[in-house]
């Protein structure tokens, strides 16, 4: 959709960008908590996303899966975002909402709308107010955009109901998250960029 924006225009408005400020994992409201192991297979943190997984491919959600997980979480709470977007706030890419409360993985593709995936949580709405991963699809010379991964360890709290999105989730896991961690991928249209490195196996 952004790859047709003029590549002067995407340069003109480099500095138009939501802001890390306004990720979810950096929100007071959700207290402090300890750190938990998330990476991917497809890219390092810090690493370039392959193509496979962006608006310029097929566009499938990336292999994700994570350790370090503490006793006494009861869910697991998937939110990615941009902070890099032309907008007010993040851009969200994916919600996915009750994951099993262990260490575990999400694999290539699992991120769909629910009934048509992996079942392995509520997957809600991103930006565009549809259920499923939404590709990174950056404007045409606007620099490089950060995909931040955020993975959240709950211990109870409020349901969101069905297909929840990035708000009601932030509100439900206010004073409840007990550890999380961070994963974050790049992309840019019509800058230099590497492929690498490439990220982690996962575990047997």
């Amino acid at each position: 959709m952004l790859e047709h924006v003029p590549w002067w225009l995407g340069s003109a408005l480099k500095g138009v960008r939501a802001g890390v400020g306004k990720l979810a994992i950096v929100q007071p409201e959700l207290g402090t908590f300890e750190a938990l192991r998330l990476v991917s297979p497809a890219f390092a943190n810090g690493g370039r996303i392959p193509p496979r997984f962006t608006a310029d491919g097929p566009g499938v959600s990336p292999p994700l899966f994570w350790t370090g997980v503490p006793e006494g979480t009861e869910r697991l709470v998937l939110i990615v975002e941009d902070p890099d977007a032309l907008a007010p706030q993040p851009v969200v890419h994916a919600v996915v909402w009750d994951l099993p409360g262990s260490d575990g993985e999400l694999a290539e593709g699992a991120i769909t709308a629910d009934g048509a995936g992996d079942e392995s949580g509520d997957v809600g709405r991103n930006s565009l107010f549809g259920e499923g991963w939404l590709p990174p699809d950056p404007p045409p010379g606007h620099g490089e955009h950060h995909y931040a991964f955020q993975l959240f360890a709950l211990g109870p709290c409020p349901e969101v109901g069905r297909s929840p999105g990035r708000g009601a989730v932030v509100k439900a896991m206010a004073g409840h998250v007990l550890a999380a961690g961070l994963l974050t991928g790049t992309y840019s249209r019509g800058e230099g960029a590497s492929v690498g490195p490439i990220g982690y196996a996962a575990p047997a």
